[in-house]
């Protein structure tokens, strides 16, 4: 199977801070959003289950953008906010961080 350049992963948000999560996301910083087209994402989606979320988005070298994203000040006081949400850790400077799903099927 061709693989696509979608990337994907799950995170499950604390229930104290539901609300919150969603209405960042609701009005994202523009900052951060032009950080993230600078990186090369594209077609960037978050799907909401109750309190996990599924986030999707397209690039043609993840290992880059997240590179640059690590370096950004604005994603950076970002994921500060957010990382705080999150069960697991979302800190690029950890080895065991973003766990991608196994892409099983791919309609072009």
């Amino acid at each position: 199977m061709e693989a696509s350049n979608k990337f994907a992963w799950t995170w499950e948000i604390k229930e104290d801070c539901l609300e919150e999560y969603v209405n960042m996301h609701l009005e994202p910083w523009q900052e951060v959003i032009e950080e993230h087209s600078k990186a090369g994402i594209t077609n960037y989606s978050i799907f909401q289950n109750g309190t996990q979320f599924f986030y999707c988005f397209e690039c043609e070298n993840v290992e880059a953008a997240f590179a640059y994203i690590a370096k950004s000040e604005a994603c950076n006081r970002w994921n500060a906010i957010t990382s705080k949400m999150v069960k697991g850790s979302f800190d690029f400077k950890e080895a065991e961080t973003i766990q991608p799903l196994r892409e099983v099927f791919y309609l072009k």
